[in-house]
């Protein structure tokens, strides 16, 4: 059998792989499969619609510049789209596809697989944690916050694979490949604003549809109710139902043996019906202690997408956002001020701006910067000084008077191989960030790189006394910030 196209595309990878980062080699190529080859054309086969057009708008040109690089000027891509199950048609067209029209219907109404055995419980209504027992289905209480829309998620650097995912599953949920989609970030940055407004989608959209939204508290509490009076069955008959499921803070699952169990199986039969699951964490998959192996691979089959902090721009169009939907105004210069102190945390920002306008209005105050600072204050006196990756690569800099653009250099220069290893020690210690995105920010490393990094600092802390008081003046200078 003829596999030159596999040949190809692996011939394609490689040019590929060491043009991008892998963080996106493995999230937009590593799940393309060559079809065909015919005529210097390479039909190659992506899991979605939205997978196409996201390659089309952020890889189009390197994509023509390998196939050139491989088939010759004359040389031609053309995609295959997956479309409920089956390959989509596509056209004869260099590098752009015209997505299929055929079975239209079956894309947004796709088959239902029943969960349960009717037989077995026919007549036999299935209990429901969430509502009064024995509603129907589609009577079931979503549990989603009308206000955390897509419409009230601005888009930015800092958010937009992870909004334009959600979108993508609000779309098209169960079909895409991201399945499931995990959303990470630290506290206040909108994972539980996006994982809603994923849910509201789909209800929009497809509304026959069970959705529902869950804390991992509630799930876990639900289960161990369930236990206690001995209708583990019906438990999971319920989630069995449901064809969106959004399980937040998942992460706190952890050294929970029985309901990590329990939600594995539901994890399964879900993805296997193909029903969506969108889950988030304050961590990557790689960097969660106290899930079990077996949960971890399964949250990589997906999509994880990050949400980071947002710059100052985008944090000033979150306040002017929130103003227009509560119908009022504040002069620019107090919303730009809002934006510049609080940096970190979304949630804390919009409730510094929730107490400014409370305060102008039980007071009869103007609302200036003066006014804004006194309440600004409280929330910051009660939030400790944001150290970040680049204030600690600084201070280590300063310390063995190195310049600050050698220390994410390429060079293999001994002390500042050690300077970037510290900077990743003390980011690990000092930051929220996740190690992918102290790699990122350390030399563009992986996070396995910050691994040895932080393991390496701590051996020699242990072996070398002159290297630990480095440590321990390095420690007091960045905790000042603090």
């Amino acid at each position: 059998m003829d596999k030159s196209h596999e040949k190809i595309w692996k011939k394609c990878l490689d040019v590929i792989k060491d043009n991008i980062s892998p963080n996106s080699f493995n999230t937009w190529f590593a799940p393309i499969k060559p079809v065909a080859l015919y005529n210097n054309v390479l039909k190659i086969q992506v899991p979605s619609q939205f997978f196409y057009e996201w390659l089309e708008e952020h890889y189009i040109d390197l994509l023509k510049k390998t196939i050139k690089k491989e088939l010759g000027l004359s040389g031609r891509l053309e995609y295959s789209i997956i479309m409920d199950n089956s390959f989509g048609s596509s056209k004869t067209k260099p590098y752009t596809v015209n997505a299929p029209t055929q079975n239209r219907k079956a894309l947004t109404n796709p088959p239902v697989n029943m969960p349960l055995d009717v037989n077995k419980d026919k007549g036999k209504s299935i209990p429901n944690p969430f509502v009064i027992p024995g509603l129907k289905k589609l009577n079931i209480n979503p549990q989603l916050i009308e206000s955390y829309n897509f419409d009230n998620f601005l888009q930015g650097d800092c958010n937009r694979l992870a909004r334009s995912a959600g979108l993508a599953v609000g779309q098209n949920p169960g079909k895409t490949s991201f399945n499931p989609l995990l959303i990470y970030s630290a506290n206040g940055l909108g994972k539980t604003h996006l994982a809603n407004a994923i849910g509201i989608e789909v209800k929009n959209n497809f509304p026959d549809k069970t959705v529902l939204y869950v804390s991992s508290e509630q799930f876990t509490n639900q289960f161990v109710d369930a236990v206690k009076n001995n209708n583990q069955n019906d438990f999971i008959h319920f989630y069995h139902m449901i064809d969106l499921l959004i399980v937040d803070d998942i992460h706190c699952l952890a050294k929970k043996e029985k309901t990590q169990d329990v939600f594995f199986h539901i994890f399964n039969h879900l993805h296997q019906n193909g029903k969506q699951i969108v889950i988030t964490s304050d961590q990557p998959p790689v960097e969660m202690q106290g899930i079990e192996p077996r949960l971890l691979s399964r949250f990589k089959w997906g999509l994880s997408a990050d949400l980071q902090v947002p710059d100052l721009e985008t944090r000033m169009a979150i306040l002017e956002q929130k103003l227009y939907n509560d119908g009022v105004e504040m002069p620019k210069d107090v919303i730009e001020l809002i934006a510049s102190s609080i940096k970190t945390n979304i949630r804390e920002m919009e409730g510094a701006l929730v107490s400014i306008l409370a305060q102008s209005s039980m007071n009869k105050k103007e609302i200036t910067p003066e006014l804004a600072n006194k309440v600004i204050e409280k929330f910051v006196k009660n939030t400790p000084k944001e150290i970040t990756i680049e204030y600690i690569q600084k201070v280590i800099c300063d310390y063995f008077d190195i310049p600050y653009e050698k220390i994410n250099s390429k060079t293999r220069k001994r002390e500042i191989v050690q300077a970037r290893q510290l900077a990743m020690y003390f980011s690990k210690n000092f930051t929220k960030s996740s190690l992918a995105v102290i790699g990122n920010k350390c030399g563009n490393k992986d996070h396995a790189t910050v691994l040895h990094a932080c393991k390496t600092i701590k051996n020699l802390a242990e072996t070398d006394k002159e290297f630990k008081n480095y440590i321990d003046e390095l420690d007091n200078i960045i905790k000042i910030n603090l």
